[in-house]
């Protein structure tokens, strides 16, 4: 049976597993590629029989076709599921964003949505732009009965969250939290208590956790699979509502549902010992890079602090497959200007600005042959 809990003050119930709607099955290429609807609706199906009763989506998901097959899949199913989506626009022009709230309710075919979150909200955006002028456009949508709950999808940095908190706007926060990704933990603790709803994005890295992987594999006993390790950490942390599983095959489905309806994540003993274990990959990590950026810019447009983070997934976590994968992302599109380690010129300016005196041209050339073998 899936296990469900409170989300914060909204009075709703909902399961610990989220479907989150990023990742549905494509088909075609390009701008032109479209949701595999006779893949993906099943899918959803399944983890609606299953227990799920929360699913997210957003106006640009799968080349802007997420929101309509997630409204083709709630037809039968409506009034038992949270629906969640998100507005993007913080400009100043209303119009404009009552247009996409008009244009979601229309892809959805729903008259109301339960959770619509400002999309990827900071600090500085919700100071600037929501506090003194979209959030006044929220509170009319809901006066409407066009919304039910005023959330929020949330990319900031922890002190930014505490902030956010305790302005005690957002009922429900959207996050990043992993097992390689705890930086908003305090963040997190504090939402708990102040009643607001926290959902995690991301349990599993955007699939860097997906990997076998013989450093995170068997730490736990009877966990050998690195992606139930990741979404049981997650969940084991109290203050955490549900996992959002970004889910795009009916493998994942089955696997996620069958671990979100175990009541037991992982004991105390267990989130603690993989505390410590990850405390000293960290260590490791950082004496390959810390992420610092102080090496950048790099004259010739070299990602240097990607490269050796997909790097240290590879030879810190033995999470080789996503670490390929990672690499190769970068400047692969034409909205990423970056380059990759074969780019650099051996000028060395990096090396002067490293405060760790990293070997960071031996290194690269190092990373280029491990991340393409």
């Amino acid at each position: 049976m899936m296990v469900y809990r409170s989300l914060g003050r909204t009075g709703l119930r909902v399961s610990q597993l989220g479907f989150g709607a990023m990742r549905l099955p494509m088909i075609g290429e390009g701008a032109e590629a479209r949701i595999d609807r006779t893949l993906a609706i099943p899918m959803i199906h399944r983890a609606f029989e299953a227990g799920v009763n929360y699913i997210d989506t957003a106006v640009g998901y799968c080349n802007e076709d997420s929101q309509r097959v997630v409204g083709e899949a709630l037809k039968g199913w409506r009034d038992r599921i949270v629906l969640s989506t998100k507005n993007h626009d913080y400009g100043e022009d209303e119009k404009v964003w009552w247009g996409l709230l008009e244009q979601s309710l229309e892809r959805l075919q729903v008259s109301c949505i339960d959770i619509y979150n400002h999309h990827g909200i900071n600090w500085g955006s919700y100071t600037e732009k929501v506090e003194p002028r979209v959030s006044g456009w929220m509170r009319k949508a809901q006066q409407q009965g066009l919304i039910k709950h005023i959330c929020c999808s949330f990319h900031d940095n922890n002190d930014a969250l505490l902030k956010l908190v305790a302005s005690g706007y957002p009922s429900v926060i959207t996050l990043q939290y992993n097992l390689l990704d705890r930086q908003l933990e305090e963040g997190i603790a504090a939402a708990h208590a102040a009643g607001i709803g926290v959902v995690a994005m991301g349990p599993v890295a955007g699939g860097r956790l997906g990997d076998s992987s013989s450093v995170l594999g068997g730490l736990v006993p009877g966990i050998e699979r690195v992606p139930e390790l990741a979404l049981r950490f997650v969940l084991a942390n109290p203050c955490v509502t549900m996992a959002l599983s970004g889910m795009s095959t009916m493998e994942m489905v089955e696997e996620n549902v069958r671990i979100c309806a175990d009541p037991v994540s992982l004991t105390a003993d267990d989130t603690a010992a993989i505390a410590a274990h990850l405390v000293r990959l960290r260590k490791m990590a950082e004496l390959y890079c810390t992420g610092c950026n102080y090496c950048m810019p790099c004259p010739q447009g070299v990602a240097i602090p990607r490269i050796f983070e997909s790097y240290n997934s590879g030879r810190v976590y033995d999470l080789w497959a996503s670490a390929k994968a990672g690499y190769a992302g970068i400047g692969a599109g034409s909205w990423d200007p970056a380059k990759k380690a074969d780019a650099c010129t051996d000028c060395g300016e990096c090396e002067s600005k490293c405060p760790q005196h990293l070997k960071i041209r031996e290194q690269l050339k190092e990373a280029a042959v491990a991340l393409t073998a």
